[in-house]
Parts: structure tokens; sequence; C-alpha cells
């Protein structure tokens, strides 16, 4: 019997939903691809230094508008996509063994037909395995890429972060030496036979008071 007869006489039957599942999965990965490659390349800005078909100019103002809140929804995106992208991959197998399992379970309602339910049950096996392998291929293809993206989020926010600290700090010290100098009290210097010098904040440090 033709290889190729044997692989596809049980396309109809329960091989249909692999399939099926195949081309959701498909769809999924499509998802995946391209809302890392959205992440990317709003990243690309702010953490990298400027695509080459981009002036300076150009794309200090793409990363001035990158917003912490669209850097959250990219990820948001593209973490699910993706968690839904390798669940779906896992299930292959089982869905190739329970298609084996439900064409064995027709050998007892048919034992004429022995040989061509036997087949039918090692193509559902084939199937699952095949989509499972090829999945797992285009998972390796997208996770180094999902990997950075999820590295360049986290030094994106340590980084704002770290500038909104700093700036909450700033605004607290310069009003504290404010009123340091305000509240500063004058000093009086006694300088021998001289009048005694008084030195204010305000004064800079200048003496204050004629000599004899």
């Amino acid at each position: 019997m033709n290889i190729f007869a044997v692989i596809f006489m049980n396309f109809w039957g329960f091989d249909i939903f692999i399939f099926l599942a195949a081309i959701f999965n498909g769809i999924v990965f499509y998802l995946v691809k391209r809302s890392a490659d959205a992440l990317k390349g709003r990243m690309t800005h702010k953490i990298f230094v400027p695509h080459f078909n981009l002036s300076r100019r150009e794309s200090d103002r793409q990363a001035a508008e990158l917003r912490e809140e669209d850097v959250l929804e990219l990820r948001g995106s593209m973490d699910r996509f993706y968690a839904l992208f390798v669940n779906i991959t896992g299930i292959f197998p089982l869905l190739g063994i329970l298609g084996t399992v439900v064409s064995l379970l027709g050998l007892v309602s048919d034992m004429e037909n022995v040989t061509g339910n036997f087949y039918g049950a090692l193509t559902s096996t084939f199937w699952g395995l095949i989509f499972a392998i090829l999945f797992k291929f285009l998972d390796g293809v997208i996770s180094p890429e999902i990997e950075s993206n999820e590295k360049n989020v986290r030094i994106y926010l340590d980084s704002k972060t770290a500038e909104e600290t700093g700036a909450a700090q700033q605004v607290p010290e310069e009003a504290v030496n404010e009123a340091d100098t305000e509240n500063a009290e004058p000093v009086t210097i006694h300088s021998g036979p001289f009048e005694p010098e008084v030195i204010t904040p305000e004064s800079g440090g200048e003496e204050v008071g004629d000599e004899e």
C-alpha cells in the first residue's frame, strides 16, 4: 500500500481535528511573532542605538513618546499569545494518542476491517508527532526573542523607577536647603579691638559693620 495513501486514509476521521488544531496554533504563532516584533521595535529605540534607517532625531522622538502603559500592554499581549502557543503545542502528542485509541476502539465493532482501522490508528499518532516536532521547532525560533524582550522590558522599567526615585529625592533636598538658608541665624565674630563682624546667610559671608 502507498505510504501517502496510508497516512491520509484517516484524514476525514479523527485526523481532521489534529489538522484543525495545527491551523489554529499556526495562527497563534503568527500573533506571537507579530507581538514580539512590535515590542522589540519599540524597545530598540529606548534600549539600543537607533536603527540604521532612522535618524538620531527620529529615534529620540520615538523613544520620548514611548509610554510605560504601551510597553506593559505589548508585553502582556506577547505573553498571552506565547503561553497559548506553548500549551497547544504540548497537546499534539496527546491528540495523536487519543486518535489512536479511538481508532483501535473501532476494531471492536468492525472486525472485518482490522487492517484499515489499525492503519488509521497509526496515522493519528503520526500526525500528532509531526505537528509536535514542527511547533517545537518554531518555539525554539521565537523563544530567544521572547526572552530578549522580557529582559529589555525589565531594564526599561528599572530605569523608569530609578528616574522617578531620583526626581522624588531631589525635590525634598532642595526644599531643605532653602529652609536652612531662611532659618539660619546671623553669626557674630569678635575680632579684637574692632567692631564685631556679623555674617548672615544673605550676605554670603561678607562683613557687616564698620571698622574703627
